[in-house]
C-alpha cells in the first residue's frame, strides 16, 4: 500500500511550482562504529537506500558540494519487503549507511539495534518540524532515531457538487459527519457519505491520532502497550456504531468497488493523507474538479487537531562507519532550502520540514479550483499528532485487519476488535522477550 500512496502524491504534486534556495551543511570527521576515526584514503562513501523517485539526481547535487563525502543511491521497492531487507542487512553486517524508514518501521530498526541514536547532532534542526513529526522519530526520553523526510497529515475529501445537491454541510466535527451520513443515506439510499476500510490499520492509526490516541510508550526499559486505550475506543466505537447502523459502507479502500463508488458518486467523502489527489485523479478521472478538502472534523467543537497516515524519515545504520557523515548528509537532504526543492521537483514528495511546504504553491491538477489546497495543507500539517511506535508494528496492523474482517463481517463490536489488537501485541512483545511495563 505504501507503494501506491507514494504514486499518488507524485501524480498529486506535479504541477507544483517551485522556488529556488540554497544553503550549506556543516562539518564533522568520520568515524567508525566504535567511536575510533579510521585511517581514510579518498572521500569517504556512503550508501543510501531509499524508494524515492529521482534520488540520484538529488545527490548528484550533494555530491557536487562535498567531494570528501559521496553518497550512492541504492534504488528499494518499499514497504514492508524494504524493511525486512535492511534488518537482514543489519543482522548480516553489511547494511546501508543510510536507509529511508517509514515511521512506523524506526522503532523495530531501534529494537533491532540496526540504527543508531542521533539525537546529538539531529536536535539541532528539531526546529524545523512540527511537534507530531518529531514524535515520529523520537524513542524514549532523548533518543532521536531519524530525520523525517516526508509526511501524510490527514484532511476530509469530499464532493463539494453532491454536498450542494444533498444540501449538506462540511461537517466540522464529528456529530456532524455522522447526523450528515444520515441526511445523504435519506435523501438517496444508493449513496454513502463514507465508508470503514478493514483492509488500511495506518488509516485507522490516523485517525486514533486525531483523537489523542498512545498506542506504545517507553517507560524506563520497559514498553507500555495501549492500543486500547480509552482514545482509540472512541474511535472504533463511532466507526462500528455508524457500519451497524448502515449510514456508512463498509467497503475497503483501494478496491475496484471503492474505485466505482469515487467515481460514479455514490461515496462522497474520504479521510485521507495530503497523497490522496493522486488517488483520485487515477480511480474517479470523471469527477475532476468536483472534489473539495477541508480540515478533519474534530471530537469537540473549536479543536484543530489531525494525525498521520504515511511518512518516512532518514535514519543511519549503527554499524555505518561514517555517521557523522550520513547524519550531515540525511539532515541537507531534509532542511537544506535547495534540496527541499529538489524533494518536491524530483521526487514528487511531501516534504517535513516546514521549510520545504512552503515550495508548495499551485494546487494538484486534480483541485486546480482550490487554490488554498497547499496552503489549508501545510495548517493541517502543523496541528498533526504523532505517537511512538512499537517494535511489531505489523503484528499490530494484521491483527486490525483479522479483528475487523471479523467485526464488519458480523456487525459485531469494534471495541472488541481493538481488544484483540492488543491481545496480539502484547503476547507477540511477550514472545519476543521485550519487557513490558505493568
Amino acid at each position: 500500500m505504501r507503494t501506491r500512496r507514494f504514486s499518488a502524491l507524485a501524480a498529486a504534486l506535479l504541477t507544483v511550482v517551485l522556488a529556488a534556495g540554497c544553503s550549506g551543511s556543516g562539518s564533522g570527521s568520520p568515524e567508525n562504529a566504535t567511536g575510533t576515526a579510521p585511517a581514510q584514503s579518498g572521500p569517504v562513501k556512503l550508501t543510501y537506500w531509499t524508494w524515492v523517485p529521482n534520488m540520484d539526481k538529488i545527490v548528484q547535487k550533494w555530491n557536487a558540494a562535498n567531494p570528501d563525502i559521496q553518497v550512492t543511491v541504492s534504488k528499494q521497492a518499499g514497504g514492508d519487503d524494504a524493511a525486512a531487507k535492511f534488518l537482514t542487512a543489519a543482522k548480516a553486517g553489511n547494511p546501508p549507511d543510510l536507509i529511508q524508514a517509514e515511521y512506523q518501521h524506526l522503532p523495530s530498526f531501534v529494537a533491532a539495534e540496526a540504527v543508531a541514536d542521533i539525537a546529538a547532532q539531529a536536535n539541532q534542526v528539531r526546529s524545523e518540524f512540527s511537534e507530531g513529526l518529531w514524535n515520529l522519530v523520537t524513542l524514549g526520553t532523548d533518543g532521536v532515531y531519524g530525520i523525517p523526510q516526508d509526511s501524510g497529515p490527514m484532511m476530509l475529501f469530499y464532493r463539494a457538487d453532491l454536498f450542494d445537491k444533498y444540501g449538506i454541510e462540511v461537517p466540522k466535527t464529528w456529530d456532524e459527519y455522522a447526523e450528515a451520513a444520515r441526511t445523504v443515506r435519506k435523501k438517496d439510499p444508493k449513496v454513502y457519505l463514507g465508508t470503514f476500510s478493514s483492509k488500511d490499520p495506518g488509516s485507522f492509526a490516523g485517525l486514533a491520532q486525531q483523537a489523542g490516541a498512545q498506542w506504545w510508550s517507553i517507560s524506563g526499559d520497559a514498553w507500555k502497550v495501549t492500543v486500547n486505550d480509552a482514545a482509540t475506543l472512541k474511535v472504533a466505537g463511532y466507526w462500528g456504531d455508524l457500519v451497524r447502523e448502515g449510514v456508512i459502507d463498509d467497503m475497503p479502500y483501494f478496491t475496484p468497488e471503492w474505485n466505482k463508488a469515487l467515481n460514479d458518486g455514490t461515496l462522497l467523502t474520504w479521510p485521507s493523507a495530503v497523497w490522496a489527489p493522486g488517488v483520485l485523479e487515477a480511480n474517479a478521472p470523471k469527477a475532476k474538479g468536483k472534489w473539495a478538502v477541508a480540515p478533519l472534523p474534530q471530537w469537540t467543537a473549536g479543536e484543530n487537531v489531525s494525525g498521520f497516515w504515511g511518512g518516512s524519515s532518514t535514519a543511519v545504520a549503527a554499524a555505518s562507519p561514517h555517521k557523522e557523515q550520513a547524519v550531515r548528509f540525511a539532515t541537507w537532504l531534509n532542511t537544506d532550502p535547495e534540496a527541499l526543492e529538489l524533494l518536491v521537483k524530483e521526487g514528487a514528495i511531501y516534504p517535513a520540514a516546514t521549510k520545504g511546504q512552503s515550495v508548495l504553491t499551485e494546487a494538484p491538477g486534480y483541485f486546480a479550483q482550490q487554490k488554498d489546497f497547499w496552503q489549508l495543507a501545510n495548517q493541517v500539517a502543523a496541528t498533526a499528532r504523532g505517537f511512538t511506535f512499537g517494535p511489531n508494528v505489523n503484528v499490530t496492523y494484521d491483527a486490525f485487519k483479522n479483528a475487523f474482517d471479523k467485526a464488519v463481517e458480523a456487525k459485531s463490536s469494534f471495541a472488541d476488535a481493538v481488544n484483540a489488537m492488543q491481545e496480539a501485541t502484547v503476547a507477540d512483545m511477550k514472545k519476543s522477550g521485550f519487557q513490558l511495563a505493568q
